[in-house]
């Protein structure tokens, strides 16, 4: 390998590849040209070795514990920031000054209502059904009455449709949640900040007024913050493939919300919720680390490692200190947080835990901090898309933007049958 290009021997034949650099970070191979020059692909199940995409938004360093969003520390950004500023900079790539921010704020509390026939749309589902399946039906639906911004080829309607994505998905999730509990909808109300502006949606009833809790409202902005991007995962790679067809923007986004419902991707803080409920008190946790220790035991601890930071999560720091506000904030008793607390303790000492790196990752924290606000599990990933739906709305006007931009079209290792004949159904 040269300093500018890598070979590859091809049977005696010598291929070169160049080498690119990014910022920081490893380089790559660029292998575009590897099929034209040899008639091979690569290999790559997960992608997990592939750069799809050259980005400028999100950085992740997984062995040092590193995610800057435009060059920014998350801890910096969620100890300083609003999730409002931290969504203009990742959409323009710079952070906003005082009356940037102020424009850019407005303009999202311009767009927080929804279409009033959606309201139609929304009684259409079950009473019981998945936020997530709401969500996603309904963000697809977002096309079908905002036609004034679906021409992805005009900027003014790419940066109009962002804006209306932003600013709609929490009453879109908010709304799920009220028709859940049979309660009527919240309209927006344009006093209020974006995150207190969607908790009341959330929490308040027409019946008397509801007054924001600012510890509540800090916890919930830095979590929207800390979920805000996260460079090249499955739901992003999700967005960016569809967008790559040249589809709707709602309709990128939709299909983001569907692939951020697997449990292997979206669902990590309900499911560590469900393991602090197994466990139940907190004298039950010695039991629990000495089965999540024994190798032929199933059990796993749940908010604990990362597959990206091999490393401390840094979006972790924060929400130590956040979850101890919250509760004492809201005179949390309930011994399921005690019993988190206790785990979180035992983890970031105990040998066996500090060896492998199973340290407490966000998932582990924001799914007590939104139960103990009053979320009910099934919302945890709605909460997340909805935090989300930023930076899926960055990745995908920065893909739109680049001229280099091609349709996704993954090659793949095929194993079937070679070529054979057809035979009539009476010589089989």
């Amino acid at each position: 390998m040269s300093d500018n290009q890598a070979t590859l021997n091809d049977g005696g034949k010598t291929i070169t590849m160049p080498i690119k650099s990014g910022t920081i970070g490893p380089d790559v191979i660029d292998i575009r040209k590897l099929y034209a020059e040899t008639g091979k692909f690569t290999y790559d199940p997960g992608f997990t070795s592939t750069a799809s995409c050259d980005s400028a938004l999100t950085y992740i360093d997984g062995d040092e514990g590193v995610l800057l969003h435009r060059g920014y520390p998350i801890g910096q950004l969620a100890e300083h920031s609003s999730f409002m500023e931290v969504s203009y900079l990742l959409l323009n790539g710079e952070l906003p000054s005082s009356d940037e921010l102020s424009q850019f704020s407005r303009t999202i509390t311009r767009h927080t209502m929804l279409h009033e026939q959606l309201m139609t749309f929304y009684r259409g589902f079950r009473r019981d059904a998945h936020p997530m399946a709401v969500m996603c039906g309904v963000v697809g639906a977002l096309s079908a009455f905002y036609h004034d911004s679906t021409d992805i080829s005009d900027p003014v309607q790419r940066m109009i449709a962002s804006h209306r994505l932003i600013a709609k998905m929490p009453t879109i999730a908010a709304m799920a949640y009220k028709y859940s509990v049979g309660q009527p909808f919240i309209y927006p109300d344009n006093s209020l900040s974006y995150t207190g502006n969607f908790l009341r949606m959330t929490f308040g009833v027409p019946a008397e007024p509801y007054v924001v809790n600012p510890v509540v409202e800090r916890a919930l902005d830095r979590i929207f913050i800390l979920h805000a991007d996260h460079e090249q995962n499955a739901s992003t790679s999700t967005v960016r493939l569809a967008g790559s067809s040249g589809a709707n923007p709602f309709a990128c986004i939709a299909a983001g919300i569907a692939c951020l419902w697997g449990p292997a991707h979206g669902g990590a803080n309900e499911a560590a919720l469900n393991m602090l409920r197994e466990i139940g008190t907190p004298d039950r946790i010695p039991h629990y680390i000495a089965r999540a220790k024994d190798k032929n035991d199933p059990f796993r601890l749940m908010g604990f490692g990362h597959r990206v930071y091999k490393n401390y999560d840094p979006r972790a720091t924060v929400m130590q200190q956040t979850v101890r506000e919250v509760f004492a904030s809201l005179n949390v008793t309930d011994p399921l947080f005690e019993t988190a607390l206790q785990l979180e303790e035992i983890a970031l000492n105990d040998p066996y835990f500090v060896e492998k790196k199973l340290f407490p990752n966000v998932d582990f924290y924001s799914g007590i901090i939104l139960s103990a606000i009053g979320f009910p599990t099934a919302m945890f990933t709605a909460l997340f898309a909805l935090a989300r739906t930023v930076g899926w709305v960055a990745q995908w006007n920065e893909m739109i933007s680049d001229p280099g931009q091609k349709i996704g079209r993954p090659r793949q290792l095929y194993t079937g049958p070679a070529q054979r004949d057809y035979l009539p159904v009476d010589k089989r």
